[in-house]
């Protein structure tokens, strides 16, 4: 018998994190573009999570643009000493709410500016460089050495204090490694999108944080079988089944689930205690195979 009770924390950088965060990218409205339909909803998931113990929120200034990081700032600010956020830099929205590559160094110096004044900070705890050499789609190899390079003379300035990468290949994480230490890497994975294994327990023996994004799937929620099965024997959702599984796969994985509802909140929060059977476990290990 496995139990995910509590999660437990890991190390997000020097910082200590419970692994159940919140991603904020929900709050925003359609398309992640332009305010949110209830701001005051927006705002009290915010307060909700910070209330149910949560001290990780992934967030970004392409978010809205603007718009997330002054719901949390308004929502949080004065921060608390332990509250850690994250945030990402490397794209920007057009007019249309598209979304276009922003790495050249004055452009990240643009958004870790714009981060820092929305979210009311004199200094970024975590800033993840978001690789978008595939478009908008998925990983791409390619060098990211000089964009990353750029944000590491900024961590040096001082006005970040970790970084990490997203949307990366493994050998675009050892190159990053090569100009700065890094604190975290965010990557799709869930049940179903698994290609990142190998990745996930390198980093865990490093003691490097993994933040799956769309770990129930993003735009399109996991369908699975096995996965509604598992769900009906325990008497829980599938969505809390698949959060389970992630925190029982590796320790270093700190999830980042996100929603615009108290309710949906706090359903996610309570897959932290949500015990896995051994036969549920092997039975969902086989999905992404």
């Amino acid at each position: 018998m496995q139990t995910n009770k509590h999660a437990g924390s890991f190390n997000l950088g020097d910082r200590t994190v419970q692994r159940m965060g919140y991603g904020a990218m929900q709050l925003a409205g359609p398309h992640v573009f332009g305010p949110p339909k209830d701001r005051e909803a927006a705002i009290a998931v915010l307060r909700d999570a910070v209330a149910a113990g949560v001290n990780h929120i992934d967030t970004s200034d392409f978010y809205g643009p603007h718009v997330v990081n002054q719901l949390i700032r308004e929502a949080l600010s004065p921060y608390t000493e332990d509250l850690v956020l994250v945030t990402k830099v490397g794209a920007v929205r057009g007019d249309d709410a598209s979304w276009n590559i922003a790495a050249s160094p004055d452009a990240l110096r643009r958004a870790v500016e714009d981060n820092l004044r929305n979210l009311g900070l004199e200094t970024l705890e975590v800033v993840n460089f978001r690789c978008m050499l595939g478009g908008a789609g998925g990983v791409t190899e390619g060098s990211i050495a000089e964009p990353f390079a750029a944000l590491a003379r900024m961590r040096e300035e001082g006005l970040i204090r970790h970084l990490g990468v997203s949307n990366v290949t493994a050998r675009q994480v050892a190159e990053a490694r090569a100009i700065a230490p890094i604190a975290c890497v965010q990557n799709q994975y869930n049940l179903a999108h698994r290609e990142d294994d190998a990745l996930i327990d390198m980093l865990a023996a490093e003691g490097i944080a993994y933040v799956p994004f769309f770990p129930l799937g993003g735009f399109s929620p996991l369908q699975s079988t096995a996965l509604d099965t598992v769900a009906r024997g325990l008497d829980v959702t599938p969505m809390q089944v698949a959060l389970a599984w992630l925190l029982h796969r590796s320790p270093n994985i700190l999830l980042i689930p996100g929603t615009s509802s108290v309710s949906h909140l706090r359903e996610n929060m309570a897959a932290t205690s949500l015990t896995l059977p051994d036969a549920a476990l092997a039975a969902l290990d086989e999905i992404g195979k």
